[in-house]
């Protein structure tokens, strides 16, 4: 039996902008993506701390440096430029191997800027 448990988490991310008529996707700076450990196209849960909308959706790399979380496609109805989001990222674990996993959260302040990443 598998277990689902948060692999990685970016909290307190500022959603810089929206772009309605596109496929569907959030765009994450990847330096942002790499210290959550988020993968290119994969699957994330996004929760607006604004609004208390949360859906879920795929990650694509905005760009390098930029500390853009972009809202694409039909999300965009549900989240706004500059809400609060948590991105939180999930992995199927075996129980001896999910008792040994710990989390990566990165909390960010202020224009994204990454406050404190860690291994919960």
């Amino acid at each position: 039996m598998f277990v689902k448990l948060l692999k990685s988490k970016l909290h307190r991310a500022t959603v810089t902008t929206t772009e309605l008529h596109y496929p569907g996707s959030i765009a994450i700076d990847p330096e942002l993506m790499e210290t959550a450990g988020i993968l290119p196209y994969e699957a994330v849960t996004i929760a607006d701390v604004d609004n208390g909308n949360r859906l879920e959706n795929y990650v694509i790399p905005a760009e390098t440096g930029s500390r853009d979380v972009i809202i694409m496609g039909a999300s965009a109805q549900l989240i706004n430029p500059k809400d609060i989001v948590i991105i939180f990222s999930f992995g199927l674990f075996v129980p001896g191997e999910g008792e040994k996993h710990k989390s990566k959260v990165s909390v960010l302040g202020e224009k994204n800027k990454i406050k404190d990443a860690e291994q919960e």
